[in-house]
């Protein structure tokens, strides 16, 4: 008991600042690689680790070398599997939080939602990028600059089945059309069901690479998803979707979102067909 609390009696600030800095770090990490295919690639890491120890324990030599040698360069190999989530990990250490979202945004999010609901009823298909923090300026070459005002009445005719950027993303930046008909990177995740199409997993892919909301009407069903962070949230209608974008936007820039709709209510999701 005397240990216990000389234990104690030593320990510095630094200390106590220095273990509650990477255990933050370590929740982040968790957060950011949860639902995705970087914690099957983890624990199959730590699966080989422990392999590892039993080899050494027991002494098979062939099979602790092997094991050794590749442990020996964990740290290149750890860049490789994670470089997409490293990425990720260092745009966000670079964000500015002291940026505050601007009316302009809550009007983008007003015409996207006006241009969905339009489009749902139609059924007609659409993929609408809507930038955070991560740029995408990478996907801008594969399409068409607009570099226009986003209205609902733009994107409905961007996605209109005769026009010749229909087959695409639209990106909006900084409340402006910047591009569309860029094409996307579709998700790795094996887990995806197989009902979705290509531009549902061409929104689950720059999801999982990206920060940014990505708005998915379905062509067949008429349905409207966003995915964020490698996930979707699906079945929303233009109250759902509008609570979904908004909270998003808001909680980015520390503002608290209570008045711009009312108490929140988590959306139920619905099966979907792309």
């Amino acid at each position: 008991m005397n240990g216990f609390w000389l234990f104690f009696q030593n320990i510095r600030w630094q200390d106590v600042v220095d273990i509650l800095v990477v255990a933050f770090i370590v929740y982040q990490i968790f957060l950011l690689i949860k639902g995705t295919r970087a914690v099957q690639i983890l624990l199959g890491m730590v699966v080989i680790f422990v392999a590892f120890l039993i080899a050494r324990k027991v002494e098979l030599l062939t099979l602790h070398w092997v094991l050794s040698n590749f442990l020996g360069s964990i740290i290149l190999v750890v860049i490789i599997l994670f470089k997409t989530e490293i990425r990720r990990v260092l745009a966000q250490v670079g964000r500015s939080p002291f940026v505050r979202t601007p009316a302009e945004t809550l009007q983008t999010i007003e015409e996207v939602i006006k241009a969905a609901v339009y489009l749902s009823s139609h059924l007609t298909g659409a993929l609408i990028v809507l930038e955070r923090q991560t740029g995408l300026n990478d996907h801008l070459r594969s399409g068409t600059p607009i570099d226009g005002k986003v209205s609902w009445e733009l994107l409905v005719s961007i996605f209109h089945p005769q026009s010749p950027i229909h087959d695409g993303a639209v990106i909006i930046q900084n409340s402006k059309i910047t591009a569309a008909g860029c094409y996307l990177p579709l998700t790795r995740n094996t887990k995806v069901s197989k009902s979705f199409g290509s531009r549902h997993r061409a929104a689950l892919g720059l999801s999982e690479e990206a920060d940014s909301a990505v708005v998915v009407v379905s062509e067949e069903t008429g349905r409207i998803s966003v995915a964020i962070n490698g996930r979707f949230t699906r079945g929303l209608d233009s109250i759902t979707l509008k609570r979904v974008l908004q909270t998003l936007f808001a909680k980015e820039n520390g503002r608290r979102t209570y008045w711009l709709f009312g108490p929140r209510r988590p959306a139920r999701p619905k099966g979907d067909r792309s």
